[in-house]
């Protein structure tokens, strides 16, 4: 595949001082969808403003489909780069029908192509029936589905969404994440989305940008991230861990207080050096007994398991249990070596 949007050593300061962005580079690929993931203030917003053109670079350059938009010098104003934008609140004309939002953007067509074309999108986000309605007399879903028909109708080069299920009801939001990544999908959409949600990153992106302090911790597939994390941070970002303290004992050993653990450095660890081992909750087994020195802290309930907080010699750790086990409760500790990873 070939990158629809090259981004390289992208620097963003606001008053020249203050750095947001810092020498940050990413390849979008063609048809593909990329989340920026992060906590509040890590830069991701700001990132899809520079991209849409309305954040000047301080330095760095940005192609897309090959044709440089901005190199700090030379600036490509917003409305040539052929870039669609959904804000968080869909920006919606509240005076206008639905028909009439999704058309308004149709430049250069007859009034029957532009029939054919609004016809053609509200068929695409199921919103056929709904042509008459204005924005509020629909639910947030169906408002989302109307900026993604009006955004997508007039075939921008990139599609920028900003926390783009924020607002929409928690029962609605996963069914809605899969229609529109499929819809995406069919139309061959280049998109970037924003969120801080793990969740929705996981199943809307083909690929996420774990952000931190304004540059890129790291890049890839969901898979890539969560079972080979670069750091503790993009680790911790993407969650449900605990750390145990160990030593590391021979290439793939390491020794802790629950006894000898095998594990894979994902950093430059010396032997006989401290360091810790990243356990999900998968990893730790437990079952009940007594006398083990081990005990369950907190039980919590997740709907389809439990998930339990023990003291494993000082160490707090998340583990799973088949079995249901009581706060308090002595318990056996099984260590699961698969995919174990040291920092």
């Amino acid at each position: 595949m070939s990158s629809a949007l090259s981004i390289h050593n992208l620097t963003c300061k606001y008053d020249e001082q203050t750095t947001i962005l810092d020498a940050l580079s990413l390849d979008v690929e063609q048809g593909e969808i990329v989340c920026l993931l992060g906590a509040s203030g890590c830069g991701k917003t700001t990132l899809l403003k520079a991209i849409a053109g309305l954040l000047p670079l301080s330095s760095g350059s940005m192609t897309l489909n090959s044709m440089t938009i901005d190199d700090g010098q030379n600036w490509m104003p917003p409305e040539q780069r052929n870039i669609g934008m959904i804000f968080q609140d869909y920006a919606l004309f509240p005076h206008l029908t639905v028909e009439q939002n999704v058309a308004f953007g149709l430049q250069g067509m007859s009034a029957e192509e532009k029939r054919s074309k609004v016809k053609e999108m509200l068929e695409l986000v199921h919103l056929d029936q709904f042509a008459e309605r204005y924005p509020h007399q629909l639910s947030g879903g169906q408002q989302q589905r109307v900026a993604i028909a009006r955004s997508l109708a007039y075939k921008p080069d990139l599609l920028l969404l900003d926390e783009p299920f924020s607002n929409i009801d928690t029962q609605v939001r996963h069914e809605l994440i899969g229609e529109i990544r499929k819809i995406f999908k069919q139309q061959g959409v280049t998109a970037i989305f924003v969120t801080h949600s793990r969740e929705e990153a996981f199943a809307f992106a083909d690929k996420m940008a774990v952000m931190h302090h304004g540059v890129i911790e790291q890049y890839g597939t969901a898979s890539e991230l969560y079972y080979q994390p670069s750091s503790k941070f993009v680790a911790d970002f993407l969650g449900g861990g605990s750390y145990l303290k160990a030593t590391r004992i021979s290439e793939t050993e390491f020794e802790t207080e629950l006894g000898l653990v095998e594990a894979q450095a994902q950093q430059q660890i010396e032997l006989d050096s401290a360091c810790e081992l990243l356990l999900r909750p998968q990893h730790v087994q437990i079952t009940a007994a007594e006398e083990s020195g081990v005990t369950v802290l907190e039980q919590q309930f997740m709907g389809d398991h439990c998930r339990y907080v023990i003291d494993a010699n000082g160490s707090r750790l998340f583990a799973s249990s088949t079995e249901a086990i009581s706060i308090g409760q002595t318990v056996s500790v099984k260590v699961d070596t698969q995919g174990i990873l040291a920092f």
